[in-house]
């Protein structure tokens, strides 16, 4: 049996909703070998599927399935696991989990808690264990490659050789206060030290930029739809998603809130969102759902606003976000017209536009993701840390006044910084948090 740091042994299906085809059941622990020979029978060899009877603590056969065994160290939690796979009939699950339940120190698995241990067990980082975290969530071709690519490490890697940089470089200085006297240690590294330092600092900044992109890849490209009453926007909304996402009806204000359909565009993920039309002397209800128009439009990666060509309303919006203007209801005037006013137009109810709109966002799209090839920081909590050590090695590198011992302590905390990343020092308090985001199972 392999060396744990857990007492306990847990359990939960693994596999998806019921009833289905088959349903795995997954166990790590200690009492991983104990539970397989009195409910299998034996304890099959190591990482070959056996068929077996799988019977309850009183000797019956609960189902006939497939048992792997995965001894630890080598398993995906570091302990001593296994799989049953069984028919997928919610009675036939209900009663092996049941008897799971009555081995001593044998208890349901928490959300998260098998990658939890895989982390405490050493066999995966903070980082890696978050990518598989958006693995398991990805919805679109760009969401996969994202979550795949750092989940094999890739972020992983690059923080752990700026890392070491740091550590390298803060070793070089405390090395020159120690012992500058020693024939072996060169009589100045600041000068190296600090232009490497202010390079990595570069470095992670031009990191950082990338950090909307990875927000659109993961969240979705944030396409707000905005105009005054009656300018198309909910028939907008259902036409590019080829469905009745919004409710559509000549009554002005029939919005009053976000509505959001998400689609996936050439494999990456957007987020169409109708908003209520903007006017002024709006009611109460209305208004508020005008002003939460306005906060999303100014928040967008672009918006479409839109003007009916019939009886077209300026409207005032505010923000940085990129703009299409488009003018609807193409079917009830002389289009060429007002074509010159427009950026496309279009009309919802003949399908006029609409291909060469969704055309023009997804261009958009993919270019707001031109960086996806890059390593990208992923979380929030990523991005902060990073800020920190960015700031860490500019204070360490710009205070030339500073004792050396407090700029070497400067680089102790941009190291520090990194190492919270992947968990390489203590992140305790992050943990339950992090890993509450698994489903059960995982």
């Amino acid at each position: 049996m392999s060396a744990t740091i857990f007492k306990d042994t847990i359990f939960a299906l693994s596999s998806g909703r019921l009833p289905a085809g088959v349903a795995v059941i997954r166990l790590s622990g200690p009492g991983t070998q104990r539970a397989l020979r009195e409910m299998v029978g034996m304890v099959p060899e190591a990482r070959h599927a056996s068929y077996r009877p799988i019977r309850g603590r009183s000797g019956e056969v609960l189902d006939r399935g497939i048992v792997i065994f995965l001894p630890g160290p080598g398993s995906f939690t570091g302990e001593d696991s296994a799989e049953l796979q069984l028919h997928g009939g919610k009675a036939v699950v209900a009663a092996v989990l049941q008897a799971l339940g009555t081995f001593e120190d044998f208890r349901h698995a928490e959300a998260g808690e098998f990658t939890k241990r895989a982390f405490l067990n050493g066999r995966l980082d903070l980082v890696e264990a978050e990518a598989l975290a958006d693995l398991i969530s990805a919805e679109t071709e760009a969401q996969r490659r994202f979550a795949t690519a750092n989940a094999e490490g890739a972020q992983a890697t690059l923080y752990a050789e700026w890392r070491r940089r740091i550590v390298h470089g803060r070793a070089m200085i405390e090395a020159e206060l120690d012992f500058s006297d020693e024939a072996d240690v060169p009589g100045s590294v600041s000068d190296q030290v600090w232009a490497d330092m202010a390079a990595l600092a570069r470095n992670i900044r031009a990191h950082l930029s990338g950090y909307h992109t990875a927000e659109i890849i993961r969240e979705g490209y944030q396409v707000v739809i905005v105009g005054a009453p009656n300018a198309g926007k909910s028939s907008l909304l259902n036409a590019l998603a080829r469905r009745e996402a919004a409710i559509v009806t000549d009554e002005p204000g029939t919005t009053r809130d976000l509505v959001e359909v998400a689609l996936d565009l050439s494999g990456l993920k957007a987020v169409l969102v109708d908003t209520a039309g903007i006017r002024e002397g709006a009611g109460r209800v209305e208004a508020i759902g005008i002003e939460r128009a306005l906060a999303r439009a100014e928040r967008a990666d672009l918006v479409l606003e839109l003007q009916a060509l019939d009886e077209p309303v300026d409207v005032a919006i505010t923000g940085t976000a990129p703009r299409i203007r488009v003018g609807t209801k193409a079917d009830l005037i002389d289009s060429q017209r007002d074509a010159n006013a427009f950026d496309v137009l279009i009309s919802a109810k003949t399908g006029y536009g609409i291909d060469g709109l969704m055309s023009e966002i997804s261009r958009r799209a993919q270019d707001a993701t031109e960086k996806m090839a890059d390593v990208l920081p992923s979380r929030v909590r990523h991005v902060a840390l990073l800020e920190r050590c960015a700031r860490s090695l500019d204070a360490a590198v710009a205070q030339e006044s500073m004792a050396l011992e407090l700029r070497a302590e400067e680089l102790r905390d941009a190291g520090s910084s990194l190492g919270k990343i992947s968990g390489a020092v203590d992140v305790e308090d992050l943990l339950d948090t992090i890993f509450s985001e698994f489903c059960i199972g995982k």
